[in-house]
């Protein structure tokens, strides 16, 4: 029965959710081109608020707890598990003012209005999981970037997404070398739970009535050793998932 009730609800969201993204593709467009990063910065923040607006009819709600003061006037990497698309929208919009960037895997660089114009031009890197060289490339890159500006990494340190909400292992590599080029920045993990319930049933229709809840870790300084960092910061997550 709650499946049954799931088509119609979807068909709702696809339409929102269609008209939303090729709206905001020619607002991106002008506010990057002729107002500059801010205006285009915050043309994002708003296109994944109303992305989460269109879950909404799916009976989908957030929980995202930061009760931490991480600052702003440094880089930050953030490190997260991984459970569907819908992780994204929030992270993007309730840490806002560190001005996200990510890691994203190099097909979603093409083809979907609004969200591949962002990744290949807002900051993020596009990565060929196919291509080892390449990927370490575009990270170091990304590293370089953040440490420059003082904006932010978000990293999926699984490599791909959880279908049943249970951790995999993190693969610390693109992790260490954002640390490593980005020295002086501080990391901070997010635990994200119920997100895969959203997907279970496959790309329609989507999950009706799920909570999804983001919790944000303590931070974490760069000790001058990535290994250990990396395994605090993946125990904090584990830690924070509930499957």
């Amino acid at each position: 029965m709650r499946k049954l009730l799931a088509y119609p609800l979807n068909v709702l969201f696809f339409i929102c959710f269609g008209v939303l993204l090729v709206i905001f593709h020619p607002i991106q467009w002008f506010c990057l081109n002729v107002l500059g990063y801010d205006a285009h910065k915050q043309s994002v923040s708003f296109l994944n608020l109303g992305i989460m607006g269109c879950t909404l009819l799916l009976g989908t709600r957030y929980t995202f707890k930061n009760p931490h003061k991480i600052p702003t006037g440094r880089p930050l990497i953030l490190v997260s598990n991984h459970q569907s698309m819908f992780d994204i929208p929030p992270i993007i919009w309730y840490m806002r003012k560190y001005h996200p960037k990510f890691v994203s895997k190099i097909e979603l660089g093409k083809g979907i209005p609004s969200v591949s114009y962002n990744l290949r031009h807002g900051g993020s890197v596009l990565i060929n999981r196919k291509d080892s060289k390449q990927a370490l490339v575009e990270i170091t890159k990304l590293g370089r970037y953040i440490e420059a500006t003082n904006r932010t990494a978000v990293i999926f340190p699984e490599g791909t997404r959880s279908r049943d909400g249970h951790p995999k292992k993190f693969q610390p590599l693109g992790l260490k070398i954002l640390i490593k080029n980005a020295p002086s920045a501080v990391l901070a993990g997010i635990s994200i739970n119920n997100s895969w319930k959203l997907m279970r049933w496959g790309k329609f229709p989507y999950g009706i009535g799920q909570h999804l809840k983001f919790e944000v870790h303590e931070p974490l300084e760069n000790n001058g050793d990535a290994d250990a960092l990396i395994a605090k910061i993946e125990e904090q997550i584990k830690n924070g998932i509930n499957v």
